[in-house]
């Protein structure tokens, strides 16, 4: 038997998922979990049909199929994530089932390691420590030189609410010129110091290119071939957004050849990246296995929110952050 009582039941699919989201459900229900880890597919949907709510941790596609396999006594199902493009959003909207995220409360993570990869990447950080493995740690005033962040212009593609975090950690920089694009102008960019440009100008006079766009099919390589020779040969790349937003092969044969100066990658194609791949033996590429909200507290935020979320479907009020499908 799944269920113990009278009491819902919610199926979390990650067994790693944060103390502080399960204790939240079990307080007003009985939790169950995958028997393997990861979980497979198959027995995610098995569980879907035997349970009120599910918390999805994690990127397996979530659409029609488990809402189908959840059937009339699935009530609710939220992401642990602000990134939904493993989501059949369109499926949710027809059907009005209620489908929660965890945006915002990742933002200040998110931020902080965007700033990180602009400056490991622009100062060269692991082409260094790779001189120091291969004992070719030259020195002189001409070795390893990067670049500078202080009065450079620094553009922003999206300026959501991770965008804005990333531009207001920018503040403490003394950048020249903070540049974005986007659909609409935004008051609260404006109020940042930030102009509103179109995308070619933003990618010809940056020096500091940040990634912050939800992967949809209009932003899907939008960095490529083309875009990348747009940018200076000093300019240095960073994304903390999806790897699918930059078409990869482009990207390596732009590091490679000296089209860009540098990238700062959180997110890459596809994740686990394998240990071959060439994007990994590129000295101008610092690359990290997306790790953007991987903080304790913010993951314990995401499920906690997560939580709230599921609690709120099931009882068929509204949730504390519903997904605006």
């Amino acid at each position: 038997m799944v269920n113990s009582g009278q009491r819902p039941v919610v199926l979390v699919t990650n067994k790693e998922t944060p103390e502080k989201g399960i204790h939240k459900l079990k307080l007003k229900c009985d939790v169950i979990f995958p028997k393997n880890h990861p979980a497979t597919r198959d027995e995610i949907l098995e569980l879907a049909g035997q349970v009120d709510g599910i918390m999805w941790v994690g990127h397996m596609p979530l659409n029609g199929e488990v809402l189908d396999r959840g059937g009339s006594r699935l009530k609710a199902i939220s992401t642990m994530s602000a990134g939904m493009d493993y989501v059949d959003v369109e499926e949710f909207r027809k059907r009005k089932f209620p489908l929660g995220y965890t945006p915002i409360v990742l933002n200040d993570a998110v931020a902080d390691s965007a700033i990180g990869l602009m400056i490991a990447a622009g100062r060269r950080y692991h082409e260094g420590r790779l001189a120091i493995d291969q004992s070719q740690w030259k020195g002189g005033p001409q070795w390893l030189l990067g670049q500078d962040i202080k009065g450079s212009t620094v553009g922003i593609l999206g300026m959501g609410g991770i965008g804005q975090t990333i531009a207001k950690r920018l503040k403490g920089f003394e950048i020249g010129q903070l540049l974005y694009s986007g659909r609409r102008t935004k008051p609260e960019a404006e109020a940042l110091g930030a102009k509103m440009v179109p995308q070619d100008e933003l990618l010809q006079e940056s020096d500091y290119v940040f990634i912050a766009v939800p992967l949809t099919n209009e932003t899907r390589h939008m960095i490529n071939e083309t875009t990348l020779s747009k940018m200076k040969p000093t300019a240095v790349l960073v994304n903390v957004a999806r790897g699918d937003i930059v078409d990869q092969k482009a990207l390596v044969a732009a590091l490679k050849n000296g089209t860009i100066f540098a990238a700062g990658l959180d997110v890459v194609t596809p994740e686990p990246l394998p240990a071959e791949d060439e994007l990994l033996s590129l000295p101008n590429a610092v690359v990290i296995p997306h790790l953007g909200s991987a903080t304790v507290q913010t993951r314990n935020n995401m499920a906690e929110i997560a939580a709230l979320n599921v609690l709120a479907g099931i009882a068929g009020t509204p949730m504390f952050s519903p997904y605006p499908y």
